[in-house]
């Protein structure tokens, strides 16, 4: 027992550092003195210091949050509304509905890039930042609607049937019940969708234009040049971002299914 419980240790560690031990070292040489980035010569904060007063860096940085945050409002308020849908409709012909909204999950970034290009080409809409966008709400939107869904699974289907007996219309319904138990799904599908188009490349790659630079983007082109500890600072920068926005997402994915306030049931009854 002592040697197997020895072995699961060890492959478990050795995932571990596998995955995150380049990551630390990223960190690491991000506050590195020397311009070298693989040559640690004491520690310095020189590079951060410089990263703010990179104007390149913020513009992608400025387009990176525009096209985050706009695509993410409009996939979680479409997929929202797409999951409740396809919830209350659990019917054949839209079990096929769903699998089509869902299928840019299992598509291969490199051909829904391509797939867009040519799309945009052919409506003959300029490329930048709104092509960039629609881009990021398609496989957002079917993220969401994940999400959605599966907090939508857990939900006692008797709170509203409740509602409706008391007199709820559709629309008390949904507002009094239904969101306040969805709220920590929302937010995590939010968070979720806003992580995953910080971070795209692909994608954006094949649907930006001229001004459309995003924060991905600048640091592939900044790499083009050599490995500085300035990439590194901003890469540890986004790092950091990116897994805390997911330990969030997770976060409030995990809230329990909780019935409403008081002054809730007081108001669906009234």
């Amino acid at each position: 027992m002592n040697i197997q419980r020895l072995i699961l240790w060890s492959w478990g560690l050795g995932t571990l550092g596998f995955l995150y031990v380049p990551v630390l070292l990223l960190i690491l040489f991000s506050f590195n003195h020397s311009p070298m980035a693989v040559t640690w010569d004491g520690f310095s904060l020189e590079w951060y210091r410089q990263l703010l007063h990179n104007r390149g860096l913020w513009e992608a940085t400025k387009n990176s949050l525009l096209i985050a945050g706009s695509s993410t409002l409009i996939s979680v308020i479409m997929g929202t509304g797409a999951a409740i849908v396809l919830h209350q409709r659990a019917m054949e012909k839209w079990r096929l509905l769903t699998m089509t909204l869902l299928t840019p999950l299992v598509i291969p970034e490199i051909l829904m890039g391509v797939a867009l290009l040519l799309f945009f080409v052919m409506v003959r809409m300029p490329l930048g930042l709104l092509s960039v966008t629609i881009s990021h709400i398609v496989f957002n939107l079917p993220l969401v609607v994940v999400i959605i869904q599966s907090r939508l699974r857990k939900l006692d289907p008797t709170l509203n049937e409740a509602a409706r007996d008391l007199g709820a219309t559709p629309w008390q319904t949904f507002w009094w019940i239904t969101f306040p138990l969805l709220k920590p799904a929302i937010a995590g599908a939010a968070l979720m969708a806003f992580t995953i188009s910080l971070d795209d490349f692909v994608v954006t790659f094949f649907t930006t234009g001229p001004g459309a630079t995003t924060l991905p983007l600048k640091v592939f082109s900044l790499i083009k040049t050599g490995i500085t500890p300035e990439v590194n600072a901003l890469s540890t920068l986004l790092v950091v971002a990116s897994m805390l926005f997911i330990a969030l997402s997770l976060f409030f994915q995990q809230q329990p299914v909780t019935s409403r306030s008081s002054d809730q049931e007081k108001e669906t009854e009234s």
